[in-house]
């Protein structure tokens, strides 16, 4: 009898389901404690694989017997050779395909709505790190927004269905992975849009994304604005979708808001944020859905997996949009820093296409969770 692989898709069910799973992790416990599957009904136990090499009796009596169980390791080996000593043991358990790296690649599309005239929108959910992309759709033209280096997956999609990728976008230079947005736009002949305020350092042509551009796709006239609103990066740039959905890019997430320190400038680039986030997106409908583009816990995650939330519920609810003292604001912002996202120094250089790493090296520094918000 051969040990089962579980995909990271069907994992990734499990969660957005919210079913159980008990996950035997055999990473060391510094990987473990820095990041993991995450589950809002999921229970670990965090034994590194080293320790298990003369048998698994010591740990049997802490694996319950009545729930699924997932033997997990980084890259899938050492995660097989202990699920087959389980299995052995008697246990029923499988082992996740691809170890955790493949939960970092996995994205898994969501359609949010429908757009005016027939028009479709998804959000595609990088589970493993909490990266969000997005694909708007109108009688067979699409825009694409802050893909991640996994283009393969919007190409298939895109494919699937009957839609060509004209426009791709980023909100800002991301710092906590690496865009797919040139390469796509280079393999579909999309145009590529950038602020030019974050494109300062960047060695390819590039669309100027400014404050008032309208972009189309299809002849129904689904608009996309852009919408300058800076602080995460000196560039950032949020979207106006169909004047249904906002895009917030880094700038504001659903339980959070976004660290305006990547560049090294927090203390100039706090009062941008805080304009961005109390006066130009308070001008704005409350009724506009807010899509940013990660989210931080599980929590945040909706009953059909998708990140959503309408802006006036989270200027009811978000702690960081309802700090009145600006020198509070500023201080809890400044100091309220959780560690700099794994390499992150090289991913914005790549992203500038200044560094070119091979695949290995790319899934290398995106490593672990990211690191977007204010804590």
């Amino acid at each position: 009898m051969t040990v089962k692989a579980m995909k990271p898709h069907e994992v990734t069910k499990k969660v957005f389901n919210k079913e159980e799973l008990f996950i035997i992790d055999v990473r060391n416990e510094a990987d473990f404690q820095d990041w993991k599957i995450e589950g809002v009904n999921f229970e670990y136990l965090n034994v590194p694989y080293f320790d298990l090499l003369d048998g698994v009796e010591r740990i049997m009596d802490q694996i319950p017997a009545n729930k699924e169980i997932i033997v997990v390791c980084a890259k899938e080996g050492s995660s097989i050779m202990i699920a087959e000593m389980l299995l052995e043991e008697g246990l029923e358990v499988s082992y996740l395909e691809g170890g955790m790296k493949a939960w970092s690649e996995h994205l898994e599309p969501v359609k949010l709505g429908e757009l005016k005239n027939g028009g479709e929108l998804y959000q595609f959910v990088r589970i493993g790190k909490g990266c969000l992309s997005y694909m708007a759709v109108s009688e067979g033209e699409a825009a694409l927004i802050d893909a991640t280096r996994m283009t393969d997956v919007y190409l298939k999609f895109a494919e699937s269905i009957g839609a060509k990728i004209i426009h791709v976008f980023d909100t800002h230079l991301h710092a906590d992975h690496i865009s797919g947005g040139r390469i796509i736009a280079e393999e579909t002949g999309a145009a590529y849009w950038l602020s030019p305020k974050d494109a300062e350092e960047v060695t390819f042509e590039y669309n100027r994304l400014e404050d008032g551009n309208e972009v189309k796709i299809g002849s129904t006239a689904i608009n996309i604005h852009a919408l300058y609103s800076p602080g995460h990066t000196i560039g950032s740039t949020s979207f106006v979708i169909d004047e249904k959905y906002l895009l917030t890019g880094d700038i504001l997430f659903i339980d959070s808001i976004g660290r305006p320190d990547l560049a090294g400038l927090a203390g100039d680039w706090v009062g941008d944020l805080r304009e961005s986030l109390y006066q130009r997106y308070k001008e704005l409908s409350s009724e506009l859905m807010v899509l940013p583009a990660h989210f931080m816990i599980i929590d945040e995650l909706n009953d059909d997996g998708s990140v959503a939330e309408k802006l006036g519920v989270l200027f009811e609810k978000n702690h960081g949009l309802n700090i009145d003292d600006e020198t509070e604001f500023r201080k809890m912002v400044t100091e309220n820093l959780p560690p700099q996202p794994n390499a992150y120094q090289e991913i914005r250089e790549t992203n500038m296409g200044k560094f070119a790493p091979d695949e290995e090296k790319q899934r290398e520094m995106e490593i672990g969770p990211n690191r977007c918000a204010v804590r």
